[in-house]
């Protein structure tokens, strides 16, 4: 049986596509060229700029979980790292609710892979959002 979890399989699709787009950005390029988006076939999206409203949109997202919320994404983040099993999870529970403060965020942000390591916590789990990443 999968354990509970109280973060909906939507919001972690949301978070696990952000985390990828953001994960994809790429530092500016031709800045100086007077480029023009759209015969660049806005490319532009990728790349890591101040105005790129990637980083804001996931922050928005992980900012919007409530305690146990969180906990959850960071110990999923670390069952897909392979730190915990799944039959760990109630410790690694544990762990991230003791180690969250108010650098969780931040922490989640500088994680690389993140999407992908909180996909593969929940497929320890044996949940899929497969589902709802092709609803978004």
């Amino acid at each position: 049986m999968a354990a509970t979890l109280s973060t909906s399989l939507e919001t972690l699709a949301y978070i696990v596509v952000k985390a990828r787009e953001y994960d994809a950005q790429v530092e500016p390029e031709g800045l100086e060229e007077g480029s023009n988006p759209a015969d660049d076939i806005e490319i532009g999206i990728l790349e890591d700029t101040p105005d790129n409203p990637t980083r804001i949109e996931l922050r928005a997202a992980l900012e919007a979980l409530n305690d146990d919320q969180i906990t959850e994404v960071l110990a999923l983040t670390w069952l897909g790292r392979g730190d915990y099993g799944a039959r760990e999870w109630n410790q690694a529970l544990a762990a991230a609710r003791e180690a969250r403060d108010e650098h969780v965020i931040d922490y989640l942000l500088e994680t690389p892979n993140l999407g992908d390591l909180i996909e593969q916590g929940l497929a320890e789990l044996g949940y899929s959002i497969l589902g709802e990443e092709m609803r978004l």
